[in-house]
Protein backbone atom coordinates (compact mmCIF):
# COMPACT_ATOMS: atom_id res chain seq x y z
CA UNK A 1 0.00 0.00 0.00
CA UNK A 2 1.36 3.47 -0.63
CA UNK A 3 1.38 5.34 2.79
CA UNK A 4 1.20 8.39 1.23
CA UNK A 5 -2.05 7.91 -0.13
CA UNK A 6 -3.79 6.97 2.96
CA UNK A 7 -3.16 11.03 4.12
CA UNK A 8 -4.90 13.54 3.32
CA UNK A 9 -4.44 15.66 0.25
CA UNK A 10 -3.15 18.80 2.11
CA UNK A 11 -0.60 16.60 4.35
CA UNK A 12 0.65 14.85 0.69
CA UNK A 13 3.91 16.03 -1.16
CA UNK A 14 7.35 16.15 -1.84
CA UNK A 15 8.59 17.46 1.99
CA UNK A 16 6.08 14.73 3.45
CA UNK A 17 8.43 11.80 5.73
CA UNK A 18 6.46 8.44 7.09
CA UNK A 19 8.46 6.74 9.27
CA UNK A 20 7.08 3.48 10.91
CA UNK A 21 7.08 3.77 14.89
CA UNK A 22 5.09 0.58 15.65
CA UNK A 23 2.76 -2.15 15.78
CA UNK A 24 -0.53 -2.07 17.38
CA UNK A 25 -2.14 -4.80 19.71
CA UNK A 26 -4.58 -5.86 16.53
CA UNK A 27 -1.30 -6.31 14.06
CA UNK A 28 -2.11 -2.57 12.18
CA UNK A 29 0.97 -0.31 11.03
CA UNK A 30 1.59 2.94 13.06
CA UNK A 31 3.95 5.22 11.70
CA UNK A 32 4.74 9.01 12.38
CA UNK A 33 4.31 11.54 9.56
CA UNK A 34 5.92 14.62 9.22
CA UNK A 35 4.03 17.06 6.88
CA UNK A 36 3.62 21.42 6.90
CA UNK A 37 5.47 21.48 9.84
CA UNK A 38 3.55 19.57 12.07
CA UNK A 39 3.80 15.53 13.16
CA UNK A 40 0.75 13.59 12.80
CA UNK A 41 0.00 9.31 13.74
CA UNK A 42 -0.57 7.47 10.68
CA UNK A 43 -2.48 3.96 12.30
CA UNK A 44 -3.61 1.41 9.46
CA UNK A 45 -5.55 -1.69 10.23
CA UNK A 46 -4.28 -5.11 9.57
CA UNK A 47 -4.99 -6.69 6.16
CA UNK A 48 -7.49 -9.44 8.50
CA UNK A 49 -9.30 -6.76 10.42
CA UNK A 50 -13.20 -6.93 9.68
CA UNK A 51 -14.61 -3.41 8.29
CA UNK A 52 -17.16 -3.80 11.04
CA UNK A 53 -14.62 -4.09 13.59
CA UNK A 54 -12.62 -1.45 12.40
CA UNK A 55 -15.59 1.03 12.19
CA UNK A 56 -16.37 0.25 15.86
CA UNK A 57 -13.50 1.55 17.03
CA UNK A 58 -12.85 4.75 14.76
CA UNK A 59 -16.41 5.35 16.66
CA UNK A 60 -15.02 4.70 19.83
CA UNK A 61 -12.12 6.71 18.93
CA UNK A 62 -13.59 9.71 17.45
CA UNK A 63 -15.73 9.64 21.00
CA UNK A 64 -12.72 10.10 22.51
CA UNK A 65 -10.97 12.48 20.45
CA UNK A 66 -13.92 14.64 20.00
CA UNK A 67 -13.99 14.85 24.07
CA UNK A 68 -10.42 15.80 24.64
CA UNK A 69 -9.41 12.26 25.56
CA UNK A 70 -7.54 10.95 22.79
CA UNK A 71 -5.59 12.94 20.22
CA UNK A 72 -7.05 15.12 17.49
CA UNK A 73 -8.44 12.71 15.05
CA UNK A 74 -7.47 15.12 11.53
CA UNK A 75 -8.46 12.32 8.84
CA UNK A 76 -10.27 8.78 8.42
CA UNK A 77 -10.13 6.77 5.12
CA UNK A 78 -12.99 4.06 5.24
CA UNK A 79 -11.30 1.96 2.04
CA UNK A 80 -7.76 1.95 3.36
CA UNK A 81 -9.60 1.51 7.11
CA UNK A 82 -6.49 4.72 8.14
CA UNK A 83 -7.11 7.14 10.72
CA UNK A 84 -4.46 9.87 10.97
CA UNK A 85 -4.50 11.81 14.74
CA UNK A 86 -2.25 14.29 15.97
CA UNK A 87 0.88 13.64 17.25
CA UNK A 88 0.82 14.46 21.29
CA UNK A 89 4.50 15.20 22.28
CA UNK A 90 4.78 13.19 25.94
CA UNK A 91 6.57 14.81 29.04
CA UNK A 92 5.54 11.48 30.95
CA UNK A 93 2.29 11.12 33.03
CA UNK A 94 4.67 8.12 35.10
CA UNK A 95 7.13 11.19 35.83
CA UNK A 96 4.72 13.34 37.13
CA UNK A 97 3.19 10.65 38.98
CA UNK A 98 6.43 9.52 40.43
CA UNK A 99 7.69 13.37 41.82
CA UNK A 100 6.32 13.60 45.15
CA UNK A 101 6.00 17.02 44.95
CA UNK A 102 3.25 16.56 42.13
CA UNK A 103 1.99 13.23 42.80
CA UNK A 104 -1.14 14.30 44.25
CA UNK A 105 -2.21 16.38 41.29
CA UNK A 106 -1.66 13.82 39.13
CA UNK A 107 -3.58 10.90 40.75
CA UNK A 108 -6.01 13.79 40.82
CA UNK A 109 -5.72 14.20 36.85
CA UNK A 110 -5.73 10.75 36.52
CA UNK A 111 -8.89 10.09 38.39
CA UNK A 112 -11.01 12.53 36.63
CA UNK A 113 -9.55 11.56 32.69
CA UNK A 114 -10.85 8.29 33.84
CA UNK A 115 -14.36 9.52 35.08
CA UNK A 116 -14.88 11.33 31.76
CA UNK A 117 -13.84 8.16 29.38
CA UNK A 118 -16.98 6.35 31.74
CA UNK A 119 -19.14 9.22 31.01
CA UNK A 120 -18.34 8.89 27.27
CA UNK A 121 -21.78 7.29 25.52
CA UNK A 122 -21.22 3.48 25.25
CA UNK A 123 -22.33 2.30 21.76
CA UNK A 124 -25.06 0.24 21.67
CA UNK A 125 -23.18 -2.17 19.77
CA UNK A 126 -19.99 -2.47 21.63
CA UNK A 127 -19.07 -6.08 22.04
CA UNK A 128 -17.99 -7.10 25.72
CA UNK A 129 -15.21 -9.44 26.36
CA UNK A 130 -14.83 -11.04 29.28
CA UNK A 131 -11.07 -10.00 30.89
CA UNK A 132 -11.49 -13.91 32.76
CA UNK A 133 -12.32 -15.54 29.55
CA UNK A 134 -9.35 -13.90 28.55
CA UNK A 135 -7.43 -15.09 31.06
CA UNK A 136 -8.17 -18.48 30.67
CA UNK A 137 -8.00 -19.15 27.09
CA UNK A 138 -4.38 -17.70 27.08
CA UNK A 139 -2.96 -19.29 30.27
CA UNK A 140 -3.99 -22.62 28.83
CA UNK A 141 -2.80 -21.84 25.58
CA UNK A 142 0.60 -21.13 26.94
CA UNK A 143 0.41 -23.88 29.22
CA UNK A 144 0.11 -26.29 26.12
CA UNK A 145 2.77 -24.92 24.25
CA UNK A 146 5.46 -24.29 27.16
CA UNK A 147 6.66 -25.49 30.79
CA UNK A 148 5.66 -22.60 32.99
CA UNK A 149 6.84 -21.82 36.54
CA UNK A 150 4.87 -22.74 39.32
CA UNK A 151 3.98 -19.38 40.17
CA UNK A 152 2.24 -18.76 37.06
CA UNK A 153 -0.34 -21.64 37.84
CA UNK A 154 -1.11 -20.20 41.03
CA UNK A 155 -1.84 -17.04 39.96
CA UNK A 156 -3.88 -17.91 37.32
CA UNK A 157 -5.39 -20.31 39.46
CA UNK A 158 -6.11 -18.34 42.74
CA UNK A 159 -8.22 -15.47 40.39
CA UNK A 160 -10.19 -18.35 38.50
CA UNK A 161 -10.91 -20.07 41.75
CA UNK A 162 -12.06 -16.57 43.13
CA UNK A 163 -16.32 -15.40 42.51
CA UNK A 164 -16.15 -11.99 41.38
CA UNK A 165 -17.37 -9.74 43.90
CA UNK A 166 -20.35 -7.42 42.20
CA UNK A 167 -19.28 -4.12 41.05
CA UNK A 168 -22.34 -2.32 42.00
CA UNK A 169 -21.92 -0.24 39.41
CA UNK A 170 -23.25 -0.08 35.54
CA UNK A 171 -20.83 -0.87 32.74
CA UNK A 172 -19.14 1.66 31.03
CA UNK A 173 -16.99 2.48 28.16
CA UNK A 174 -14.06 1.28 29.55
CA UNK A 175 -10.55 1.70 27.92
CA UNK A 176 -10.00 -1.50 28.93
CA UNK A 177 -5.53 -1.07 28.75
CA UNK A 178 -4.94 1.95 30.58
CA UNK A 179 -1.27 1.37 31.03
CA UNK A 180 1.62 3.92 31.43
CA UNK A 181 2.49 3.04 27.13
CA UNK A 182 -1.21 4.41 26.61
CA UNK A 183 -1.12 7.90 28.53
CA UNK A 184 0.37 10.83 26.39
CA UNK A 185 0.87 13.64 28.77
CA UNK A 186 1.39 17.24 26.96
CA UNK A 187 1.92 19.17 29.93
CA UNK A 188 -1.42 20.03 30.80
CA UNK A 189 -3.86 17.32 29.06
CA UNK A 190 -3.66 13.58 29.99
CA UNK A 191 -5.01 11.89 26.59
CA UNK A 192 -5.08 8.24 26.37
CA UNK A 193 -4.08 6.47 23.56
CA UNK A 194 -4.56 3.16 21.45
CA UNK A 195 -8.53 2.41 21.73
CA UNK A 196 -8.60 -0.93 19.86
CA UNK A 197 -9.41 -3.15 22.94
CA UNK A 198 -12.34 -0.05 24.47
CA UNK A 199 -15.38 -1.65 25.35
CA UNK A 200 -18.06 -2.49 28.13
CA UNK A 201 -16.65 -2.67 31.41
CA UNK A 202 -17.74 -2.29 35.17
CA UNK A 203 -15.60 0.82 35.85
CA UNK A 204 -13.24 -0.36 38.35
CA UNK A 205 -11.23 -2.47 35.70
CA UNK A 206 -9.24 0.95 34.51
CA UNK A 207 -8.91 2.01 37.63
CA UNK A 208 -7.50 -1.26 39.01
CA UNK A 209 -5.13 -1.64 35.67
CA UNK A 210 -3.39 1.33 35.90
CA UNK A 211 -2.74 0.84 39.62
CA UNK A 212 -1.28 -2.38 39.06
CA UNK A 213 1.33 -0.74 36.30
CA UNK A 214 1.55 2.17 39.00
CA UNK A 215 2.76 0.07 41.91
CA UNK A 216 0.36 2.16 44.17
CA UNK A 217 -0.69 1.04 47.41
CA UNK A 218 -3.87 0.77 49.31
CA UNK A 219 -3.68 3.95 50.56
CA UNK A 220 -2.71 5.56 47.28
CA UNK A 221 -5.40 3.46 45.49
CA UNK A 222 -8.13 4.71 47.76
CA UNK A 223 -6.78 8.80 46.37
CA UNK A 224 -7.22 7.50 43.27
CA UNK A 225 -11.25 6.41 43.10
CA UNK A 226 -11.37 9.25 45.61
CA UNK A 227 -10.37 11.52 42.63
CA UNK A 228 -12.93 9.10 40.61
CA UNK A 229 -15.72 9.62 42.38
CA UNK A 230 -15.59 13.25 43.74
CA UNK A 231 -15.42 12.15 47.49
CA UNK A 232 -13.62 10.42 50.32
CA UNK A 233 -13.37 6.35 49.98
CA UNK A 234 -12.75 4.77 53.44
CA UNK A 235 -12.16 1.60 52.42
CA UNK A 236 -11.20 -0.14 48.72
CA UNK A 237 -14.31 -1.93 47.17
CA UNK A 238 -14.08 -5.38 46.77
CA UNK A 239 -14.48 -5.75 43.10
CA UNK A 240 -11.46 -2.99 42.88
CA UNK A 241 -9.30 -5.62 44.41
CA UNK A 242 -10.55 -8.43 43.02
CA UNK A 243 -9.52 -6.40 39.39
CA UNK A 244 -6.17 -5.89 40.80
CA UNK A 245 -5.27 -9.68 41.03
CA UNK A 246 -7.14 -10.51 37.46
CA UNK A 247 -5.49 -7.36 35.41
CA UNK A 248 -2.01 -8.52 36.87
CA UNK A 249 -2.39 -11.86 36.00
CA UNK A 250 -3.92 -11.43 32.68
CA UNK A 251 -1.27 -8.55 31.44
CA UNK A 252 1.34 -11.25 32.89
CA UNK A 253 0.24 -14.12 30.62
CA UNK A 254 0.12 -11.55 27.74
CA UNK A 255 3.28 -10.63 28.10
CA UNK A 256 4.31 -14.77 28.69
CA UNK A 257 2.72 -15.45 25.40
CA UNK A 258 4.71 -12.33 23.70
CA UNK A 259 7.69 -14.26 25.12
CA UNK A 260 6.65 -17.20 23.23
CA UNK A 261 5.80 -15.94 20.26
CA UNK A 262 9.50 -14.31 20.35
CA UNK A 263 11.18 -17.62 20.88
CA UNK A 264 11.40 -17.74 24.69
CA UNK A 265 11.30 -21.73 25.72
CA UNK A 266 10.33 -23.42 28.05
CA UNK A 267 10.86 -22.26 32.10
CA UNK A 268 13.94 -23.52 33.80
CA UNK A 269 12.83 -24.33 37.11
CA UNK A 270 14.15 -21.93 39.30
CA UNK A 271 11.74 -19.26 38.46
CA UNK A 272 9.82 -19.61 41.54
CA UNK A 273 8.13 -16.29 43.29
CA UNK A 274 10.61 -15.30 45.87
CA UNK A 275 13.43 -15.75 42.99
CA UNK A 276 11.46 -13.57 40.17
CA UNK A 277 12.15 -9.99 40.64
CA UNK A 278 9.12 -7.40 41.25
CA UNK A 279 7.68 -5.19 39.12
CA UNK A 280 9.56 -2.67 40.97
CA UNK A 281 13.00 -3.92 40.37
CA UNK A 282 12.14 -5.15 36.56
CA UNK A 283 11.51 -1.20 36.26
CA UNK A 284 14.96 -0.62 37.47
CA UNK A 285 16.32 -2.78 35.32
CA UNK A 286 14.08 -1.61 32.43
CA UNK A 287 15.32 2.02 32.86
CA UNK A 288 19.05 0.77 33.41
CA UNK A 289 19.29 -0.77 30.06
CA UNK A 290 19.35 -4.58 31.48
CA UNK A 291 16.30 -5.34 30.38
CA UNK A 292 14.49 -4.61 27.50
CA UNK A 293 10.79 -5.49 26.32
CA UNK A 294 11.94 -5.45 22.97
CA UNK A 295 13.04 -9.37 23.51
CA UNK A 296 11.81 -12.02 24.56
CA UNK A 297 14.01 -12.44 28.05
CA UNK A 298 12.51 -8.93 29.13
CA UNK A 299 8.66 -9.57 28.01
CA UNK A 300 9.32 -13.04 29.67
CA UNK A 301 10.45 -11.38 32.64
CA UNK A 302 7.79 -8.62 32.83
CA UNK A 303 5.46 -10.78 32.27
CA UNK A 304 6.69 -13.29 35.42
CA UNK A 305 6.61 -9.70 37.64
CA UNK A 306 3.07 -8.93 36.66
CA UNK A 307 2.30 -12.69 38.00
CA UNK A 308 4.26 -12.57 41.10
CA UNK A 309 1.89 -9.20 41.89
CA UNK A 310 -1.07 -10.68 41.49
CA UNK A 311 -0.28 -12.98 44.45
CA UNK A 312 0.78 -10.27 46.48
CA UNK A 313 -2.11 -8.59 45.99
Amino acid sequence: MDLESCLPANLRGPATTINRIGIGQSGAGVYRVDAAGEAYVLKIAAAEEPAAGWLGKLHVQQLASDAGLAPRIVHADEKRRAVVSAFVTDRSFPALYGNPGTREAALAQLGRVLRRVHELPLPADAEAKDPRELLAATSSSLAESIALPALVAEAVGRVMQEEPPPGGRAAVLSHNDVNPTNLAFDGEALLLLDWDTAGPNEPFYDLATISVFLRMDEETCGRLLAAYDGEPVSTLPDRFAYDRRLVAALCGAAFLNLARLCGHTDATGTETSEATPSLGEVYQQLRSGSLSLDTAEGRWGFGLALMKGSLSL
